[in-house]
């Protein structure tokens, strides 16, 4: 029974919320998680639901030694179901309505300097992948937004990317002259691929296959590049560094959350924090 309501919200998340795929199946490994507990503890029936089986389930989770982090994220998932359950009148009363968050520690995002962001530049990469980590840094598109780019979407006269984000909202985010080069040079392979495999696609980067790049392809091609440069990193490493640079440089606050596609300003000040930091590390490296 709980199954059904939980298909019915993922439903109206990705339908009438526009979510992205990736957030849909987060919400649906927590809430079938839950599911799953309760099935457990006989609990069939929503209205059956009580806080004290959600502390349960958040209890089984601390026992779990899952992180503060996946914890918060698992909480956010149950709550805004037992909300949806509410407005729907599905259920009596919210169990989730006073659920507490755990105390999260300021995780600063990881950032590549200038100096390691040009060694990676000046890598060895195939004129794929060169297309791909340049549009990265000089748009900080997520890994998801580049992988699904379309071809129709980037203006190389005007030098700017048109990509939609979370939520399904479009921004506009202009690039720089190394980034258009680079993807003038992988359009002349782009268009071999296309002629060779007769393809009728859209989607920018295709892989010598002729099939669409993925968020993983993206992922692992990072990581080895990382690992060039003895670097644990990832794409989002990548747009951290972006936005973390800008503002360094002397870029407003609010021009950097319209280009990285942050819904709130509050996201982005992150970034004046890992700027101080990285002042204070230089500062202190330098008077020893």
């Amino acid at each position: 029974m709980l199954i059904y309501y939980i298909s019915s919200y993922l439903e109206y998340m990705e339908i009438e919320r526009g979510l992205s795929i990736n957030t849909i199946d987060a919400y649906r490994r927590d809430l079938y998680s839950l599911s799953d507990f309760l099935q457990m503890h006989n609990v069939e029936e929503l209205n059956d639901i009580k806080r004290m089986h959600l502390n349960m389930y958040i209890k089984n989770l601390y026992d779990k030694k899952y992180t503060s982090f996946s914890i918060a994220r698992e909480i956010a998932s149950i709550k805004g179901f037992f909300n949806w359950l509410s407005v729907c009148e599905f259920i009596k009363h919210n169990p989730a309505l006073v659920l507490e968050q755990p105390k999260l520690p300021k995780r600063l995002p990881k950032v590549l300097s200038m100096k390691e962001i040009k060694e990676l530049l000046d890598e060895n990469m195939s004129i794929l992948n060169k297309a791909v980590f340049e549009l990265l840094y000089a748009s900080g598109l997520r890994v998801s937004e580049l992988a699904n780019l379309q071809i129709n979407n980037i203006d190389l006269n005007y030098k700017y990317v048109k990509c939609l984000g979370k939520g399904a909202k479009e921004r506009i985010v202009p690039i720089g002259n190394q980034a258009c080069i680079a993807l003038r040079n992988y359009f002349i392979e782009r268009e071999y691929l296309i002629k060779k495999y007769n393809l009728d696609t859209k989607y920018c980067f295709l892989k010598e296959n002729g099939k669409k790049i993925t968020r993983q392809d993206v992922y692992n091609f990072i990581k080895t590049l990382g690992h060039n440069i003895n670097k644990d990193i990832s794409p989002h490493t990548i747009r951290h560094s972006f936005a973390t640079h800008l503002l360094e440089n002397g870029a407003d606050l609010r021009v950097v959350q319209e280009l990285l596609g942050h819904s709130d300003v509050s996201t982005t000040q992150l970034y004046t924090h890992v700027s101080k930091k990285r002042l204070k590390d230089i500062y202190f490296s330098i008077n020893k």
